[in-house]
């Protein structure tokens, strides 16, 4: 069972879907939902036509309720949906983490540079 945190990107099972937003099973303890406003920045008229009850979607954890066990999940960033019958690629977020570490890769290196003079 794969250890669920915050901003990890994670497979799981579509159990609902409402106007509201899509519930997915993320493993035998934790669920949550994808509010309709983590679907996409364009505005989404059908949330049904975003996801089918059974099907394997990626999900980002947003935030994670563990009292309840409950998460906040978006799909916004993300190419979510899987399809089976082409290989799916390593990284669903392209070059997001990249871009996200870029910045602390730049500082790290700057110290090491004027503390190495």
């Amino acid at each position: 069972m794969e250890d669920l945190k915050v901003g990890s990107v994670v497979k799981g099972k579509v159990t609902g879907v409402e106007t509201y937003g899509i519930f997915v099973k993320l493993n035998d303890d934790y669920s949550g939902l994808v509010h309709i406003s983590e679907i996409s920045d364009k505005f989404v008229k059908d949330v049904h036509k975003c996801a089918n009850i059974g099907e394997i979607i990626y999900v980002e954890i947003k935030n994670i309720d563990k009292n309840n066990k409950r998460c906040i999940l978006s799909v916004k960033e993300l190419n979510y949906r899987i399809d089976e019958n082409r290989k799916v690629k390593e990284s669903v977020r392209g070059f997001s983490p990249l871009k996200q570490h870029l910045p602390v890769w730049i500082e790290e290196k700057y110290k090491e540079i004027h503390t190495n003079k």
